[in-house]
């Protein structure tokens, strides 16, 4: 094995959640390797920047419109997203929704939304990925709320602790296909998702205590454990939820 195992180079990616946060700097690293990038979000308007950037290293940037929590519109997503880059080698199952609320005061719609946007919708998007990729990578975005409870966030812990077992099982299932299910599980980075914690002076100095490396995740972070789950040089990793958290669950 050589570092060329690294190279995505003539890969085609599709990126869910991509407008923004994690989505967009792992679309942007994926391009960085060599990938072509599909990158979806509800809003095409949301996607330009993204596009921009990933058409900066020369490869293809096809942004497209795709509400995951929709069945239909997930299956039309990655239909789309296979005919302009030609095939699909890898799915970056990132988009997802958080709203802290105590459990007590927790509604179904609440509860519904996020299930259908973190988990039921990840789900879909990788059948219709499955139906149409000759092999490759799926990775999906879990969280640490997949291995420790975290109060007021019932739902989201719920969704992301769903998305482990569905890793797991997609990956035993779809091994036989040649196609690889892992996650990642981020720890604590600042993005617009998580940006009413980080105005809390109390709240960082007290997560900061539980981080061994102290500091909170830079996105770049991510990049690398993305790229390298996605390319040659893991092909023989499925079924594996990767912490990028600085040691935080390694401390517990």
């Amino acid at each position: 094995m050589s570092l060329t195992s690294f190279s995505l180079a003539n890969r085609k990616a599709l990126v869910t959640g991509a407008s923004r946060g994690i989505g967009r700097a792992i679309a942007e690293g994926l391009a960085s390797a060599g990938a072509d990038v599909a990158i979806a979000a509800r809003s095409l308007d949301d996607l330009h920047d993204c596009a921009a950037a990933i058409h900066d290293f020369g490869v293809k940037a096809c942004p497209l419109a795709m509400d995951v929590t929709a069945v239909a519109d997930c299956r039309r997503g990655v239909s789309e997203a296979c005919d302009r880059l030609g095939g699909l080698d890898i799915l970056i199952n990132n988009a997802g929704i958080e709203q802290v609320c105590a459990s007590l005061d927790i509604e179904e719609e609440l509860w519904d939304r996020i299930l259908d946007t973190n988990l039921k919708g990840a789900f879909f998007v990788a059948q219709a990925a499955a139906r149409v990729m000759t092999g490759g990578a799926i990775l999906n975005l879990c969280s640490l709320t997949s291995e420790r409870g975290i109060p007021t966030a019932v739902p989201y812990g719920s969704s992301k602790t769903g998305l482990v077992g569905m890793t797991r099982a997609l990956a035993v299932e779809w091994a036989p296909l040649g196609i690889r299910v892992n996650a990642l599980e981020p720890g604590y980075f600042r993005t617009r998702l998580t940006e009413a914690f980080y105005e809390n002076p109390a709240w960082q100095s007290a997560m900061l205590a539980n981080i061994p490396m102290q500091r909170f995740g830079e996105l770049d972070d991510l990049v690398g454990a993305s790229v390298f789950l996605c390319s040659d040089a893991a092909r023989y990793i499925t079924g594996v939820c990767l912490p990028v958290d600085g040691g935080t669950l390694a401390a517990i």
